[in-house]
């Protein structure tokens, strides 16, 4: 049976993460290859170019589950019946300005998105918080739809797991379809924790697998603590001096996991994913928060994996990267923004 056309709306849609999304929605990437999809790009003024450019190029490609494509600058049309909404577009930090400037200026992108979403999206509607800081970002999103469940609002980690999981891969020789249950824990920031306690690699403990690789298990702890850890969560400014600006393909790659697998559920057996999702006091983490976690989907929603064992290193960082993510909520609440 055909499906009902979804609709999709990109934020900051003219920028080079929305154009690297655009194409692959279009074919089905996202939602599946039986989906017809609608796509509303949302863009400031100055955008609006780039996005009609990128809507003519999507007409030349005739993608059979394109419906239609909607340029607008106005919030309440982009997110009109919206059942997906993937929050690209962000002020990132300038010169001079301080956190609490960063915080400040996103709450007055991602406040307004987040009424315009209450007023406007479909019941259904599940959103991804792709611009930084994502985390709490998504939260002020949230805090700004109060009719809308806080579930429904989601941050992009899914980035600094494949970043892991691909580190992994290289330095075993090992494909990445053999590692499972890799977790980024925390905030999407140099403070998060990507952890390997619980992964598997052909299926045998990713831990033993270094520690063959490296000779040693102190060598392997080593390497964890001193490349591995400090790597995965920096890989982002690593790519902005050697390519000389930020992910752009691997960002669009990782959202689009994200939805696909929350909107269409993780394949069976392929472990659990990682995901920024609101907290419900899981691993003492404070309920509210947006914080990764060890995350699993059936299609109905992100589940977190609960009952995992941490030992005191994990533990330690872990707390470290939810203090970061409470002194974000803080500085945004003490601004009135919450």
């Amino acid at each position: 049976m055909a499906h009902s056309p979804m609709t999709v709306t990109v934020t900051g849609a003219g920028g080079q993460i929305g154009y690297a999304l655009l194409f692959r929605i279009a074919a089905g990437a996202m939602l599946g290859f039986d989906q017809p999809v609608r796509l509303r790009l949302l863009e400031i003024p100055a955008g609006l170019g780039a996005a009609e450019g990128a809507a003519l190029e999507l007409q030349d490609c005739a993608f059979d589950l394109l419906e239609s494509v909607e340029i607008t600058d106005d919030p309440a049309v982009a997110f009109e019946g919206a059942n997906v909404a993937l929050l690209v577009g962000a002020r990132p930090r300038g010169p001079g300005m301080e956190r609490a400037d960063l915080l400040a200026a996103n709450a007055g992108i991602f406040g307004p998105q987040g009424a315009a979403l209450n007023a406007h999206a479909a019941d259904d509607i599940r959103v991804v918080v792709v611009g930084n800081p994502a985390n709490t970002n998504a939260l002020i999103a949230s805090a700004s739809a109060p009719d809308i469940p806080a579930e429904r609002f989601t941050a992009l980690t899914r980035l600094d797991h494949n970043r892991a999981v691909g580190m992994l891969a290289a330095t075993l020789g090992a494909p990445a379809s053999t590692i499972a249950d890799v977790a980024i824990w925390g905030n999407h920031s140099a403070s998060q924790f990507p952890d390997i306690a619980h992964a598997t690699v052909g299926g045998v403990s990713a831990g033993d697998a270094l520690t063959a690789h490296f000779g040693d298990a102190a060598a392997a702890a080593a390497w964890l603590d001193d490349d591995f850890v400090p790597r995965v969560a920096g890989r982002g400014a690593e790519i902005i001096r050697v390519r000389g600006s930020s992910s752009v393909a691997s960002a669009a790659n990782a959202t689009i996991e994200h939805m696909h697998d929350w909107v269409l559920g993780r394949p069976a057996g392929s472990g659990w994913t990682s995901a920024a999702v609101v907290s419900g006091g899981q691993y003492g983490v404070p309920e509210g928060l947006v914080c990764s976690f060890p995350a699993r989907s059936d299609g109905s929603g992100w589940e977190v994996v609960e009952g995992l064992s941490l030992d005191d290193r994990a533990r330690q960082r872990i707390d470290a990267s939810v203090s970061e993510l409470v002194s974000e909520r803080d500085a945004v609440a003490a601004l009135g923004l919450l």
